[in-house]
């Protein structure tokens, strides 16, 4: 006898179409469920059901079946709970979107093992009695801020990472950079590697990984002193917006690794930067809006996270160029 504890059943009922097939190919066809879940699944012991028996994914399926996928709850036993004050966008009972403060590391590191975001979103599900494993989609760097979309099953990460990779999320990002580019939009199509001298850092190189970053400028300022940029990501690459933007010539105002000041510069920093910069504790980069369709619901859904009071701050001191 089991005493594992299941979410929310996912259910489908057997259309004509799919009678007499095996239930690994309706719940492929119907739900999207990955070969890496049914092979969980299967040795779950109520994991995959039809009219409230367990079956197997080579078991047969007959018009009119009830089919149930019963995924077991789970906790993250080895993030510790801890109070902090979360800018919760939007919760369902499938996902959480938050939007993260600067300074905050997303998940437990070495180094970093309390006061991340992950430390937060644990304490915060224990307050509502909900056991749920910590499972983000994605990533942002300790000092960037915005959105970031968390899932609540396995389910959910594997549909969310799976448009992920598809390109069906839609990430875009406001910042702020040195100068201003050639074009008023473009596309850096440029690979993404890590720099062999230096391994914590990365750089655009031959040999890297395919790597896109379209841009839009929104606003320029004192003179092309600096400009503010709409930011799209087409692939996800770590530092791929501070690396493409450095590439472009025009780092991003307050990076200490790839602007003037950074690790990577290549240049003096123009006159403009002392006061700019004395503005920051980070790199002006802001996950704006994220847009991406519910695995359950099949609605599109996109939300928006207003700029950070430093950054505001920060657009205001521009204008007086």
């Amino acid at each position: 006898m089991t005493n594992s504890v299941y979410y929310e059943p996912l259910t489908i009922v057997i259309e004509e179409e799919d009678n007499g097939k095996i239930v690994r190919k309706v719940l492929e066809r119907r739900l999207g469920v990955s070969r890496k879940l049914l092979s969980r699944l299967k040795q779950t012991d109520h994991g995959i059901m039809i009219n409230g028996e367990r079956v197997y994914t080579n078991d047969r399926v007959a018009s009119g079946d009830l089919l149930e996928l019963r995924m077991e709850q789970e906790e993250s036993n080895d993030i510790l709970p801890q109070p902090m004050e979360l800018d919760i966008v939007y919760e369902d009972r499938d996902l959480l979107i938050v939007n993260k403060p600067p300074g905050i590391v997303v998940h437990p590191t070495q180094g970093h093992y309390t006061g991340t975001l992950a430390n937060g979103v644990v304490y915060h599900w224990k307050q509502l009695g909900e056991r749920v494993r910590f499972r983000p989609i994605h990533r942002l760097d300790e000092e960037t801020s915005g959105l970031v979309a968390i899932a609540k099953t396995p389910y959910i990460h594997q549909q969310l990472s799976d448009q992920l990779q598809a390109g069906e999320v839609d990430k875009r990002y406001r910042t702020y950079v040195y100068g201003s580019p050639a074009e008023a939009a473009g596309t850096v199509n440029e690979p993404i590697d890590r720099d062999t001298g230096n391994p914590h850092l990365r750089v655009v190189t031959p040999d890297g990984y395919d790597s896109i970053t379209h841009y839009e400028v929104e606003s320029v300022y004192g003179n092309a002193a600096a400009t503010k940029l709409n930011i799209k990501l087409e692939t996800g690459r770590t530092h791929q917006i501070r690396v493409h933007m450095k590439h472009l010539g025009c780092p991003l105002l307050g990076d200490k690794l790839y602007g003037y000041a950074g690790e990577g510069k290549d240049a003096e920093a123009p006159e403009v930067s002392a006061s700019l910069e004395a503005l920051l504790q980070r790199q002006a980069l802001h996950a704006a809006i994220l847009s991406f369709t519910h695995p359950i619901t099949k609605e599109r859904m996109t939300f928006e996270a207003a700029l950070p009071e430093d950054l505001r701050q920060l657009e205001a001191e521009l204008r007086k160029l």
